[in-house]
C-alpha cells in the first residue's frame, strides 16, 4: 500500500490561493477563530494523524476484514485504538455546534479533514464520517432534548451514527420500503424491520451507535409520502445520558464484498426496537435528505481520495522502475533501462491521475464553502444563492468524482504493470474500495435523473444558470488575456453548448419523458467535465499572475499550467463523445424488445 503522504502544498493553494479562505471566512458569522493561522495549525495535525496512524492501518483493515460473533462485530487490529487517538483530538467536534460541545469552526474545514483521513484509510474514516450525517440530520430536525440527548455525544465522538435505508427488497427507490413503527404508550415507537448494506452498523470502536432510521407508521400513505424517520440507539439512554440497557436492534450479519472490508457494512435486525420520531409525521424522507447530502459530499470525497492515492502511488512507481529506452534516445544512459516515467503513454496516466485529484480538491472545497455560507452566511440572499450552487453542484460532484476517481485508481494499476495485481503494492485493493463509490448514496444514474430532470429540466433552467453565469463572467473578464486564451475560447465555447444542448433534450422530453433517462448520465459526464475545465482555467490564471509577479516556487505554478493545459487537450474532449451520446435519443435504448436481449 502506497505510504499516504498529505498534499499539503496543493491544499493550501486551493483554498488560499484558488478559493480566497482567508476572505471567505471572514465573511461568514461566527467563523472569528477560523485565522490562517488556526486552520494551519489544524491541517497539519490532521495530516501527522493521516500518514501515522491511519494510512499504515489501510492495509491492515482489508486483510483482516471485520470479525461477526453474537456478541457484536470486531474491527481490525489498530482501528479501535485509532478511533480513540481520533477522539481525544478532538476531531470528531471540529465542526460542530458548540451548545453541544462542538468547536464551530465552518464546514469546508471538516471537508480537507475528511479528504485526508478517506485517502489514508477510506474504511476506517466510514466509522466517524456517517457520525457527520447523524449530527446534521438530528441537528436540523430533532428537537431539543433530542439535541442534548443525542448531540452532545455523537459531537464529542462517544457514540458513533449510521444511516438506515436499505432494505433487501428497496434500494433507491424507497417507496416501498416496509420497516414498520408502531407507536408506544411513553411516546417512542416500536421499530420492526430488516435494513441492508449498513457501513458501521455494528462495531467496537464506540459504547453506543446511534441509528438514523427510514420506517413507516400505521396508516400512512403509499410511497415516499408515508415514510416517517426515527432515532434507534444501539443501547437506550439513561437519564443521566449515559447508555443504558441494550436495544432490540443487532447485526444479523456481516456483507461480503468486493472491497472497504476494513469497514462493517452490516445487515441490521431491527426486533421492535425502541425509537423516537425525528421531524414530522411522514415527512422523513425529507428529513433524511439532510443525511444524504451530507453522504454524497463524503463520497465524493472518496472520488478524490481514490485518484490521490493512486497517483501518489504510480507516481512514485514511475520514477524507480526501470524498463525500456526512451524513443527520442537514453534518459538514463548509466543503467540498464530508463525510468518509466519517461514514455509518454506512462505520463499520460499519471497527468490524467494528477489533473483528476488535484481539480476534484478544487470542486470539493468550491462545494465546501457553498455549506458554510448556507449555514452561516450573513444574509438570506447569500444563503440563497450558495444553497442553489451546492444543490446544482453535488450531484455532479458525487457522481462524477467517483467515476473518475475510479478511472484514475484503475490507471494508478495500470502504471505498475503487473505488479499492479499483486496485493502487496496496494494498487489492487485501491481499485477495490474505489469501486463502491459510484453505487451507494445513489447511483451514477440516479444522480444524473437528480441533476438532469430534477434540478435543471425542472427549474427551466435556472439551476444550470447558477454556475454558468459564474463561468461565462470568468471567460468575458479574461476574454483578452493572451495567456489564457487557450483556456478561455474552449470554455466559453462549451458554455454556451451546454445551454443548447439542455433546451434541446428539454424539447424532446416533453414529447417523450424517456428522452431524459436516455440522456441523463452523458449529461452529468458532460457536466462534470466542463465544471473542471472552469476550475482549471481558473487555477491557471492564479498560476499564471503568481509567475508573473515572481515566485520562489515557479516549478509548483509551471505545472499548474502544464496541468490545465493536459486537461484541455486530453480530457476537456470527452464533451464531445457525450455531447453525441446524449442527443442519440431513447430510441436507441428502448427499441430493442425485451425478449431479445439473449441469454
Amino acid at each position: 500500500m502506497p505510504e499516504y503522504k498529505a498534499p499539503l502544498r496543493d491544499i493550501k493553494f486551493v483554498m488560499n490561493e484558488l478559493l480566497n479562505a482567508e476572505q471567505h471566512y471572514a465573511s461568514l458569522e461566527g467563523a472569528e477563530d477560523a485565522t490562517p493561522d488556526m486552520i494551519d495549525a489544524i491541517v497539519g495535525e490532521g495530516a501527522k494523524f493521516c500518514e501515522q496512524v491511519l494510512s499504515p492501518l489501510n492495509s491492515v483493515g482489508d486483510n483482516e476484514g471485520c470479525t461477526w460473533s453474537e456478541d457484536g462485530v470486531k474491527t481490525p487490529t489498530g482501528f479501535k485504538e485509532a478511533y480513540q487517538q481520533y477522539v481525544e483530538g478532538g476531531w470528531p467536534s471540529i465542526t460542530a455546534d458548540p451548545n453541544y460541545g462542538g468547536q464551530g469552526l465552518p464546514h469546508s474545514i471538516g471537508l480537507v479533514i475528511s479528504e485526508m483521513v478517506g485517502t489514508a484509510n477510506w474504511s476506517w474514516g466510514m466509522y466517524p464520517g456517517l457520525s457527520h450525517g447523524a449530527i446534521n440530520t438530528i441537528e436540523a430536525h430533532g428537537t431539543e432534548q433530542q439535541k442534548q440527548t443525542y448531540l452532545t455525544k455523537l459531537t464529542s465522538g462517544e457514540w458513533t451514527g449510521t444511516m438506515c435505508l436499505t432494505e433487501p427488497h428497496c434500494g433507491s427507490d424507497l417507496g416501498t420500503l416496509r420497516a414498520k413503527a408502531e407507536p408506544n404508550e411513553d411516546g417512542s415507537y416500536s421499530i420492526t424491520g430488516t435494513k441492508i448494506f449498513i457501513s458501521a452498523g455494528e462495531h467496537d470502536m464506540a459504547e453506543n451507535i446511534v441509528h438514523i432510521v427510514l420506517a413507516r407508521l400505521p396508516g400512512a400513505p403509499e410511497g415516499t409520502k408515508g415514510i416517517s424517520l426515527f432515532i434507534v440507539p444501539k443501547q437506550v439512554p439513561n437519564e443521566d445520558g449515559s447508555a443504558g440497557e441494550r436495544n432490540g436492534v443487532s447485526c444479523g450479519s456481516l456483507e461480503h464484498k468486493m472491497g472497504i472490508h476494513g469497514n462493517a457494512t452490516c445487515v441490521m435486525n431491527f426486533d421492535g426496537a425502541k425509537g423516537w420520531l425525528i421531524g414530522p409525521e411522514n415527512k422523513g424522507l425529507n428529513c433524511m435528505f439532510t443525511f444524504m447530502n451530507t453522504a454524497r459530499i463524503g463520497t465524493a470525497i472518496q472520488g478524490l481520495g481514490s485518484a490521490e492515492l493512486g497517483f501518489q502511488g504510480s507516481l512514485a512507481y514511475a520514477k524507480e522502475r526501470l524498463a525500456m529506452r526512451s524513443l527520442s534516445g537514453p534518459k538514463n544512459p548509466d543503467g540498464i533501462a530508463d525510468p518509466i516515467i519517461v514514455h509518454p503513454d506512462v505520463r499520460r496516466m499519471l497527468l490524467t491521475q494528477k489533473a483528476i485529484a488535484e481539480g476534484a480538491r478544487a470542486l470539493i472545497y468550491l462545494a465546501g464553502q457553498q455549506v458554510d455560507i448556507v449555514h452561516s452566511g450573513k444574509t438570506d440572499e447569500e444563503k440563497q444563492a450558495a444553497d442553489a450552487l451546492l444543490g446544482f453542484l453535488t450531484p455532479i460532484a458525487k457522481a462524477f468524482l467517483t467515476e473518475i476517481g475510479y478511472e484514475s485508481a484503475n490507471l494508478g494499476m495500470q502504471v505498475f504493470g503487473g505488479h499492479g495485481y499483486i496485493s502487496e503494492w496496494g494498487m489492487e485493493q485501491n481499485v477495490r474500495d474505489a469501486r463502491i463509490g459510484m453505487i451507494y448514496e445513489g447511483t451514477t444514474g440516479i444522480q444524473a435523473l437528480d441533476l438532469l430532470g430534477r434540478k435543471v429540466l425542472m427549474s427551466q433552467g435556472e439551476a444550470l444558470k447558477v454556475f454558468t453565469k459564474q463561468v461565462h463572467l470568468f471567460c468575458k473578464e479574461n476574454a483578452d488575456n493572451e495567456q489564457l486564451k487557450e483556456f478561455v475560447e474552449p470554455l466559453a465555447a462549451l458554455n454556451k453548448e451546454w445551454g443548447d444542448l439542455t433546451m434541446k433534450i428539454g424539447m424532446t422530453a416533453m414529447k417523450n419523458r424517456e428522452e431524459v433517462g436516455a440522456a441523463s448520465v452523458d449529461y452529468l459526464m458532460y457536466s462534470g467535465y466542463i465544471v473542471f475545465g472552469y476550475l482549471w482555467a481558473r487555477m491557471a490564471k492564479v498560476a499564471l499572475d503568481q509567475m508573473a509577479e515572481g515566485t520562489t516556487e515557479e516549478m509548483f505554478y509551471n505545472a499548474k499550467v502544464q496541468t490545465a493545459r493536459f486537461y484541455f487537450k486530453r480530457m476537456l474532449p470527452r464533451t464531445k463523445a457525450h455531447a453525441e451520446a446524449m442527443l442519440a435519443g431513447a430510441d436507441s435504448l428502448l427499441d430493442m424488445p425485451e425478449d431479445a436481449f439473449f441469454i
